[in-house]
């Protein structure tokens, strides 16, 4: 599988299973129509649709895009860490109970971790 090139801060996240500083990635106040696809292998993790404010300082979804992301036992022993199905490529952590919408699922993901393809763009969508 082919990987797309990182920075030194990008590989501590998503190789390493970091988080980014809250309210500093560039996806946290995105709502423009589109999909998130992972930074590392290109694959399609989350639609625009699915995104919304929890007001936590990261990008939150409450839907992924079927078959595309991982659930993992965080090794804090606690959370539950979410990573791309694909490539392994640590996204975040997944809340439930929260009461943010419908599904009253949260998936907190650093803005990092992804890359927005907007509605349109199809010139952009190379993997």
């Amino acid at each position: 599988m082919k990987f797309n090139r990182l920075t030194p801060e990008e590989e501590r996240v998503i190789v390493h299973g970091g988080t980014e500083a809250p309210f500093s990635g560039e996806y946290e106040g995105n709502f423009k129509p589109g999909i998130y696809a992972c930074k590392r292998c290109g694959a399609e993790l989350y639609r625009s649709e699915d995104k919304f404010d929890a007001h936590c300082g990261w990008p939150s979804f409450d839907d992924e895009i079927s078959g595309a992301i991982r659930r993992l036992q965080d090794p804090d022993g606690v959370r539950t860490e979410i990573r791309c199905a694909r490539c392994g490529a640590h996204l975040g952590h997944v809340f439930e109970g929260e009461g943010f919408t419908k599904k009253d699922v949260r998936h907190c993901v650093n803005s990092i971790s992804l890359r927005f393809i907007q509605r349109g763009d199809s010139d952009e969508r190379k993997d």
